[in-house]
């Protein structure tokens, strides 16, 4: 396995080393003492499975609250997504802005977002199947979430000109500049240091 460098340093592009022959290919999803030299060291409790029918779903940003935060590896087992993170620590050098990366079935590439990030994606093809580890399980009460479509996020989805197909509740999410200081980071630095 091998980390690419996004343009957040903490959020990280995970490309798996990949074995083909004449059958077909064979490659690790997840090694633990594979990632912890990369800077993956979250202690995953939880793995979800998200199916989208229709192109153009998007889901999310949606985030869980201290204490129940959570640190995300996100890959795209069918079809293709736009899988996005955004920084939410009030303080960070980076607040505010985003990283986006396609993942697909085919390049098989995956996103570690860690805690103190809003995360969510669009679906670029029918059919995407979404699979993602956390290091906390789901807490309903801590569950939270921004518009997607926040203008001053400015992300491009990948939708085209075409409206996003989205859940009740993802319309009814709040706007990014509403956002309390839910994590700040300077105790999210603190925190990284003690586990290190």
């Amino acid at each position: 396995m091998k980390a690419m460098s996004t343009e957040i340093a903490e959020v990280l592009q995970i490309v798996p080393a990949c074995h083909q022959d004449a059958r077909g290919y064979f490659a690790e999803t997840y090694n633990r003492s594979a990632l912890e030299p990369l800077g993956v060291t979250a202690d995953f409790v939880q793995d979800n499975l998200s199916f989208s029918k229709r192109e153009g779903t998007v889901r999310g940003l949606h985030f869980q609250a201290p204490p129940f935060q959570q640190a995300k590896l996100v890959r795209c087992s069918s079809g293709s997504i736009l899988d996005v993170a955004v920084d939410i620590r009030f303080g960070s050098p980076t607040f505010g802005m985003h990283v986006a990366r396609v993942l697909s079935a085919q390049n098989r590439h995956q996103l570690f977002v860690p805690a103190g990030f809003a995360h969510g994606f669009s679906t670029l093809t029918p059919n995407a199947e979404v699979l993602y580890k956390v290091d906390a399980t789901y807490a309903p009460q801590s569950e939270c979430g921004i518009r997607f479509d926040d203008p001053v996020l400015a992300i491009d989805w990948q939708l085209g000109n075409d409206p996003a197909f989205l859940s009740d509740k993802d319309k009814d999410l709040p706007q990014f500049t509403a956002l309390p200081p839910v994590f700040t980071y300077a105790d999210m630095i603190e925190v990284s240091e003690c586990l290190s």
